[in-house]
């Protein structure tokens, strides 16, 4: 049964539209010229931040809701990612309120894809691996070392890496849930929890 549900950051709870588009102005190159370099360094398998370095909050709007309906049902809520410790600040002024645990990168000493930063994920939460969903929006660095991990894993279909991970065969198969919007993991939980009893 899943009994904790932690969340990526980037692109999962966080719009990181608006941020491209300061950072292509921040640059002076075209809006779309960014856009097309992003998404360049994304197929080549390269470190994003290479393109921008900077976090801002700008929620989806079914964060809120979902955290609600999901913390209503009496799950764990954890939220943990590749973050700075300044993002870490900011996460925690969000969500102080909602979840039970927030964890970055630089607080654990270990980013994604890194074993070590799901094993830190395992260490905070106080369920057995396979009892803790992990929702992020790439295959290759949220799903894939969550699965290795023991975790079951839910795939939110937004940002640029689930546009361009999402019609693989790895992100049909690999993740528990695939999802188009954080509201749909309730019922999809429910639903997964009484199979399992």
């Amino acid at each position: 049964m899943i009994r904790a549900v932690v969340f990526d950051v980037g692109e999962c709870l966080v719009d990181e539209t608006r941020e491209y588009g300061t950072w292509a102005d921040w640059l002076g190159v075209p809006r779309h010229t960014f856009a097309a370099m992003f998404g360049a360094v994304i197929a080549q398998g390269r470190d994003y931040r290479e393109v921008f370095q900077e976090f801002r909050s700008d929620l989806y709007p079914d964060v809120r809701p979902a955290l609600a309906t999901l913390r209503g049902e009496g799950l764990w809520l954890g939220i943990a990612g590749n973050q700075t410790v300044r993002a870490g600040g900011i996460l925690r002024s969000l969500f102080s309120d909602d979840v039970d645990l927030i964890g970055t990168s630089d607080d654990w000493g270990a980013g994604k894809p890194d074993p070590l930063f799901f094993a830190r994920v395992a260490d905070a939460v106080p369920f057995e691996n396979d009892q803790i969903l992990y929702v992020g929006d790439r295959v290759d660095n949220d799903l894939r070392p969550a699965v290795a991990s023991g975790m079951p894993t839910a795939l939110v279909h937004r940002g640029p890496w689930a546009t361009i991970q999402w019609n693989t065969a790895e992100a049909r198969e690999l993740p528990t849930f695939r999802v188009e919007s954080l509201t749909e993991l309730p019922e999809a939980i429910a639903k997964f929890n009484a199979q399992e009893r």
